[in-house]
């Protein structure tokens, strides 16, 4: 399928085009909350001792928790929901993939570097769908049964009750949960696979023992037994998403979709808006398969007053 990787972020790249530094810029690029959580101090041997099973238990005892996972699902911890699509290939039977695009393009990439070809959902035993989409925000229907179904909720969590996760683990569905950005810390690297036994142990047995640190564990079962945090977070989203639709589209762009972590504009020239913002040291994202799709991020609290004038 020949898929080609191109994702957010890359400030450097973009401070040594238009200068600045990388503190200089404010990030539109991605769709992480900007307001992360709020870390806590680790005590213990946390930072020196391997992660036990205690700590692996505690974080998926909040997880099955917040998620409410139910208990025929297995769960496999790793580094991030990135490093289990690069696995998934691994589970999946030969013949052709079936992934609706446009969307995150880590999956077909993925797939193509074990020499899957694409297919259609009528003739492919593997399907994967993002679910809300990136970048446009769909969320899907129950897809026809297929050997497996793989449903990333990387950006699930901005919408819960589209959750897919009491299917994980039954007629071949897994899903995949990220952390990093719901709750604004990218850089724990932390995502979490739901799917039958057999998946699981498959999975397991590729990423080692200790897939994930335990300040990472400690961390993440603390924000997700945070469920006020949770709440007030998700209402904070979505009026910060409609903040940025009034100012985009008084400037001029059309609401084309996304989610509240992201919004997705479309625009005259998707090229020219990212020179212009980039003037102003703001980094968006556009897409190598469209000239008008422009999708942002929020801003942090500090950040809006610069966007406004940018526009």
């Amino acid at each position: 399928m020949t898929a080609k990787r191109d994702h957010g972020g890359g400030i450097d790249a973009a401070a040594a085009r238009w200068g600045g530094t990388r503190a200089d810029w404010i990030d539109l690029s991605t769709g992480i909350n900007p307001v992360p959580y709020p870390v806590p101090t680790l005590t213990g041997d946390v930072w020196t001792a391997l992660p036990d099973a205690a700590a692996f238990a505690r974080f998926e005892s909040a997880a099955r928790a917040f998620w409410s996972v139910p208990d025929t699902a297995h769960m496999v911890v790793a580094s991030g929901a990135s490093a289990l699509i690069a696995a998934m290939p691994t589970l999946a039977s030969k013949g052709p993939v079936h992934i609706p695009a446009p969307t995150y393009n880590e999956h077909a990439a993925s797939f193509d570097a074990y020499g899957f070809r694409s297919g259609s959902a009528a003739t492919s035993p593997t399907h994967v769908y993002v679910h809300p989409n990136n970048p446009d925000g769909r969320t899907w229907p129950t897809p026809k049964a297929s050997a497996l179904t793989i449903i990333d909720e990387s950006f699930c969590d901005t919408l819960p009750e589209a959750s897919r996760i009491s299917e994980a683990g039954q007629d071949g569905v897994v899903v995949l949960k990220s952390f990093g950005k719901f709750w604004g810390l990218a850089g724990l690297r932390l995502g979490a696979f739901f799917g039958a036994k057999e998946q699981a142990d498959t999975l397991r047995s590729r990423i080692g023992p200790w897939a994930v640190s335990g300040p990472a564990l400690a961390i993440g079962a603390e924000a997700l037994s945070n469920l006020a945090w949770a709440e007030w977070t998700r209402a904070r989203l979505a009026h910060d998403a409609n903040r940025l639709d009034v100012l985009m589209t008084r400037a001029g762009a059309t609401v084309a979709g996304g989610t509240t972590l992201f919004r997705l504009y479309d625009v005259d020239d998707a090229a020219a808006w990212q020179e212009r913002l980039a003037q102003s040291k703001i980094w968006s994202r556009i897409f190598p398969y469209s000239d008008s799709w422009l999708r942002l991020g929020l801003p942090a609290s500090d950040g809006w007053k610069r966007l406004e004038q940018a526009l």
